[in-house]
């Protein structure tokens, strides 16, 4: 793809608010004044955003402070005049019902703030899980030239001489107490070890997935996404993300241009090649809905089936991202891509450079880290999209984190009718189930818990764990962590709460699935399905005001990206009428 740059010298958005003698001019200068600013600084130099999601209670991104300085040092250098915004962060670790259920808000407010204020282009500093995307798709609606520099993962976890993975430790780990192999004493002393430096998680959890997700999109400096955030390589990206920002708005390189149908095809199936999270469908899914690139489960399917997964991390392999950094990173999956055919290697990024061109000096380091594509993980890692009765639009499944036994398999249903069901019930050893049964748990999607909790890795019964078992089918139209793992089908849509079939699904059902044939199928009558559903009647609201009945009211389905319906589409960057 080529891309012509917008003439330069010409009159930028941030000059509406501070180019001229009017007494509104004035108003808007004089004030930013009070910081110290010289007067030279408002000539028409570009205005540059850092939208910084740093929080206390974002501890993933506990240390964007440091870098937004960094990023500040960069626009200076490159004639810019930097400005630090703080913007929502939505903490994986800490909101509640779930993180999930304020990427929406979040990424409202920032497309908000990049309308309403002097911004000629934007640093999108984020790490944790939902600040990635929710910043993105702020910025694909504005469409202002904007480019991410991530936080980067944390340091190796060790425990006892073994690596301890942020997220997918702490569910083998609540597993094996569970089992009996290892005490409450034993996990509070592991708690540390998981967390040892700032930074997202070391695996290839959500986090590092939405990282890589950004980088292979054309949104962010290549490299960017494994580096550790405590490695002094981290500031350089960020400082130099600065310096690029500035010539991206003289150039008016805006997220329209990158993100192309192209780009997403290539981060899907990147996102296979890294055995990335299921998280990364509906993020992007969102995102391409913001720029109104026509991006569906099928493409996901289609262009994910046969991609290799050739990067041994957790939760699908044995390394954390501290390795892959050293391995190479990214651009070497990205290389592997492009040499096997399954990398549009024209679609631009924001370096102003083709993909193909930014990653053909790659090396890989560490071909235990980065495996050959005989030694893959999954030999066919994308995601999976499964069809049936059971989910007439769609449920999905991570090959590489699932257990081949079971990726063809057929099981007696047992159904918790919510996640309160599930935990009131899952432990105790009356319950009839077995490691051939099905679970099933409704209500979890994006209207029904609502938000669309990552609890659908439900932890197996003791009763099965005491037996040497450590997977089952699972089913749910809730989400998991990227960090976690098993044969776990997430995503089914319609969800419970807006009727869809599986509502409908009574314990003692028989449920076949078949991932190869992508197929999920409730073994009951077309007849008997039909009844079941007339019966059906919604659950009471949960909310009926604020925030949350906004939400509920607003939400699509998973299977188009869970973003409100007034969000989709880019409204663009027009500068709102002055009223002073």
């Amino acid at each position: 793809m080529t891309f012509s740059p917008a003439p330069w010298p010409r009159r930028l958005r941030s000059q509406e608010w501070y180019g001229g003698t009017s007494r509104d001019n004035i108003y808007h200068r004089g004030w930013l004044k009070n910081q110290g600013y010289p007067d030279d600084l408002f000539d028409g130099r570009p205005v540059i955003g850092i939208l910084n999601t740093w929080s206390d209670l974002t501890p993933c991104n506990g240390h964007l402070r440091e870098l937004a300085e960094k990023v500040k040092a960069g626009v200076w250098e490159a004639g810019g005049f930097p400005v630090e915004v703080p913007v929502f962060s939505a903490s994986e670790n800490t909101f509640r019902p779930t993180a999930m259920m304020y990427r929406n808000l979040a990424a409202m407010a920032v497309e908000e703030v990049m309308r309403a204020q002097p911004i000629d282009g934007a640093v999108l500093l984020v790490g944790c899980d939902k600040t990635t995307p929710s910043l993105m798709m702020g910025a694909a609606s504005t469409d202002i030239p904007s480019i991410v520099v991530t936080g980067g993962p944390m340091l190796n976890g060790w425990f006892r001489g073994e690596r301890v993975g942020s997220g997918t430790a702490l569910w083998q780990m609540s597993e094996d107490i569970k089992a009996g192999k290892m005490t409450q004493e034993e996990f509070l002393q592991a708690e540390q070890a998981m967390s040892r430096s700032s930074g997202t998680c070391n695996t290839m959890g959500t986090a590092s997935t939405m990282a890589s997700m950004a980088e292979a999109l054309g949104m962010a400096l290549s490299g960017n996404a494994a580096i550790p955030g405590v490695d002094s390589r981290r500031r350089v990206m960020a400082q130099l993300t600065g310096r690029r920002i500035v010539q991206m708005v003289k150039d008016d390189l805006k997220p329209s241009d990158i993100l192309t149908k192209q780009a997403f095809e290539n981060a899907i199936r990147c996102n296979g090649a890294i055995g990335g999270s299921t998280n990364a469908v509906i993020h992007l899914l969102a995102l391409a809905g913001r720029v109104g690139v026509d991006v569906t489960l099928d493409d996901w399917d289609r262009c994910g089936r046969d991609v290799p997964t050739i990067v041994n991390l957790m939760p699908s392999g044995k390394y954390l991202m501290e390795e892959f950094f050293y391995a190479g990173g990214l651009p070497v999956v990205l290389k592997r891509l492009s040499e096997a055919g399954m990398l549009h290697d024209d679609a631009l990024t924001v370096s102003g450079t083709t993909i193909g061109e930014e990653v053909k000096g790659a090396q890989n380091w560490n071909d235990d880290v980065i495996l050959p594509v005989e030694k893959a993980l999954a030999a066919s890692g994308g995601i999976a999209v499964l069809r049936g009765n059971l989910a007439p639009n769609g449920a999905v499944l991570k090959p590489s984190a699932a257990s081949p036994h079971l990726m063809k398999h057929r099981g007696r249903a047992v159904v918790f009718e919510d996640i309160d069901d599930y935990k009131a019930r899952i432990n105790d050893d009356a319950l009839d189930i077995d490691e051939t049964c099905v679970m099933v748990m409704k209500n979890c999607g994006p209207k029904g818990y609502p938000g669309m909790s990552e609890v659908g890795n439900m932890g197996l019964p003791p009763k099965v764990l005491k037996k040497g078992i450590t997977d089952m089918v699972r089913i749910s139209d809730a989400r998991m962590s990227g960090t976690a793992y098993g044969t776990v089908v997430l995503h089914t849509a319609p969800e419970a709460a807006a009727g869809g079939p599986l509502a409908v699904v009574r314990t003692g059902d028989m449920i076949e699935l078949d991932v190869e044939a992508r197929r999920i199928h409730l073994d009951i009558s077309d007849e008997e399905l039909a009844a079941r559903l007339a019966a059906w009647t919604p659950p009471a609201p949960m909310f009926t005001s604020g925030y949350s009945k906004m939400f509920v009211d607003m939400v699509e389905g998973a299977d188009t990206g869970a973003d409100f319906t007034i969000l989709k589409g880019n409204r663009g960057h027009e500068v709102p009428r002055d009223s002073h």
